[in-house]
């Protein structure tokens, strides 16, 4: 296959009238389109999302089977995202064992956007436990180790407070391949500084369910702006985070160091409106999705919408947008030579957006997605 663009945005920048050629579902050349005819639009990388919850009316805790992976990953592939952690909401440890059994499935069938598996919880901090569900939050064992650092699940994310647990379990976990998170935590700048320095890398949702920044309490928020090599997730929906705030944190990481994540439930690509949730229920506000009691629950956003958001609510360049949906996460991942960017070697998960920034065509390994269907 051979594309020449209008725009291309690259790691070394934006490309004016260049052709892209793909073999075998991998870019093998990018150069000048010369005088050939050029199809208008921007050309940008597929996107990565760490951290989805639910799509397509599937929620990952409540159907944690190779089928629903595969309906939750078509919803988010209508909007854009070509890669994704499907991520586990803190639940039993039976649970966690039939997930990682159902992400060792599509792993094995090496699909074609999940490349790992999230786990957001269950070692967190009840004061900042958010939706999660209280009784299921505890410290780790063995047994629950075990399933984390299964070797057959791809790329494994885990989320934990570094207050609750021991920075021996996240060196432990580093050691085993894990990219370790902070979040859900009550933990001072020092207990986060030390997690980190344990082999912690990132921070989930930045600014939420964690200790704010505070003049003689720098907290979380205060540690994960200061740490310069520390990645920071964000939820651009204009719900979870003041756009002025989001705006701030990308303008003191940069876009090397924020990635854009939906946090999304069962209800992105479809007309839901209330969902059964532990023991509570999710309602859809128009774009905003809370418990009864108005607390937060995920949300409904897409990546193209974050993407969207962050470029003309916040002001950022397509190009600094597209490093934060795209190659930081798959940086923060350690999959940043296969995906995240458009450049030789890498895989062809591609995006065309039209003039007025809509998703025109989506490649997913080279190839034309119909009507956002994944096949196997």
């Amino acid at each position: 296959m051979k594309m020449c663009v209008q725009r291309v945005i690259t790691p070394e920048g934006v490309l004016d009238n260049t052709s892209i050629t793909v073999e075998d579902g991998i870019i093998v050349a990018i150069e000048p389109a010369g005088d050939k005819p050029v199809q208008s639009g921007t050309l940008m990388p597929g996107y990565f999302d760490t951290q989805v919850n639910g799509g397509g009316g599937v929620l990952f805790n409540q159907h944690p089977d190779a089928e629903s992976l595969n309906k939750l990953a078509s919803a988010h592939l209508r909007f854009g995202t070509t890669s994704m952690l499907p991520t586990l909401i803190t639940d039993g440890e039976a649970a966690m064992a039939r997930a990682a059994d159902a992400i060792a499935e599509v792993i094995a069938s090496d699909h074609p956007t999940i490349v790992g598996v999230h786990f957001e919880g269950p070692f967190l901090n009840v004061a900042k436990k958010g939706v999660h569900e209280a009784g299921f939050i505890r410290h780790p064992k063995d047994s629950e180790l075990a399933i984390l650092t299964r070797p057959d699940l791809g790329k494994v994310l885990v989320t934990v407070a570094p207050d609750t647990v021991d920075v021996g379990f996240i060196r432990e976990l580093v050691a085993a391949g894990v990219v370790v998170a902070l979040g859900h935590s009550n933990a001072t700048y020092e207990q986060a500084v030390a997690a980190l320095a344990a082999g912690a890398t990132g921070f989930t949702h930045l600014y939420n369910a964690m200790s704010a920044l505070q003049s003689r309490a720098p907290g979380m928020v205060g540690a994960a702006l200061n740490q310069s090599n520390a990645y920071c997730g964000l939820i651009v929906d204009h719900h979870h985070v003041h756009s002025q705030s989001a705006a701030l944190a990308i303008k003191t990481k940069t876009a090397q160091r924020i990635m854009l994540v939906t946090d999304a439930m069962a209800h992105v690509g479809t007309d839901i409106t209330e969902l059964a949730f532990f023991s509570t229920v999710i309602e859809r506000h128009g774009d905003k999705l809370v418990t009864p009691e108005g607390t937060l629950a995920g949300s409904c956003l897409d990546m193209h919408t974050a993407v969207l958001n962050s470029h003309r609510d916040l002001g950022f360049s397509l190009a600094e947008v597209s490093t934060m949906a795209s190659l930081t996460p798959a940086r923060f991942i350690g999959r940043e030579q296969q995906l995240g960017s458009i450049a030789v070697g890498q895989t062809a998960n591609l995006l065309l957006l039209d003039e007025a920034l809509n998703i025109e065509t989506i490649w997913l390994r080279g190839k034309a997605v119909a009507n956002g269907e994944i096949t196997l």
